[in-house]
């Protein structure tokens, strides 16, 4: 039988209400959008009670990315097993389910909001953009990269932000093709790099050799043939 008397919550339980409360909110509209009075609302306390938690919104925003980033950079894991093309295709599915699912906070985390220009915001960020260079060395073998190498894989995480952030915009896209043309786009920059330094020339011999006729490289190859005079 329900009494209606509401559990008591201890600090660190609270904390996490709120930061998951927030997160919810964020998710759904641009931080800047989102009062304290809302959060309150939402979690069921008085506004008194959220600054008893949290000195200020800026605070349980930098929280609430805290969370998000731990899940993003997590979404980046993938076993090492199999075509690497494959494997970058099942990276970019979980890192635009994040984008579908946090898409107001996303593009206020990369565009501008509440908490960006922060120390703590910017190292956040910084640790899912290094968590995701890693996983990409990771899964070429790759332990100390080239000079060349370093640009493919930092210009390719960039050019993943811009294109979230371009198809939030309107959705003008499928996604599924855009998660396609990423992949491609990982190859494009190494075949690129690959025609000035021998050392990536051999590194996308490997990729390519390793993919299978259906494979996302394959099939860029494969719409570019055509295209050559």
């Amino acid at each position: 039988m329900n009494t209606g008397v509401r559990r008591r919550m201890g600090v660190e339980e609270r904390r996490q209400q709120l930061i998951g409360v927030a997160l919810d909110l964020f998710s759904r509209r641009s931080p800047d959008e989102v009062s304290i009075d809302e959060i309150a609302s939402a979690a069921g306390i008085s506004r008194p009670l959220v600054y008893h938690y949290f000195p200020g919104k800026l605070s349980l925003y930098e929280a609430a990315l805290k969370r998000a980033a731990q899940d993003l950079a997590g979404r980046f894991e993938e076993p090492r097993e199999g075509p690497l093309g494959a494997r970058l295709l099942r990276m970019m599915g979980r890192f635009f389910d994040f984008v579908d699912e946090h898409g107001p906070g996303f593009s206020a985390l990369l565009r501008g909001g509440p908490a960006v220009g922060s120390s703590a915001t910017n190292a956040l960020i910084d640790s899912v953009r290094q968590a995701a260079h890693d996983q990409i060395l990771a899964h070429l073998g790759v332990g100390e990269p080239s000079p060349r190498l370093e640009l493919v894989v930092r210009s390719w995480i960039s050019l993943a932000e811009s294109t979230a952030l371009i198809w939030l915009d309107g959705r003008r896209v499928p996604r599924a093709e855009l998660e396609r043309q990423l992949v491609q786009d990982f190859a494009a920059l190494a075949a690129v790099s690959a025609a000035y330094d021998p050392d990536m020339a051999a590194l996308l011999r490997v990729m390519v050799g390793q993919e299978p006729a259906d494979g996302p490289f394959a099939e860029l190859a494969g719409r570019l043939v055509p295209l050559a005079p």
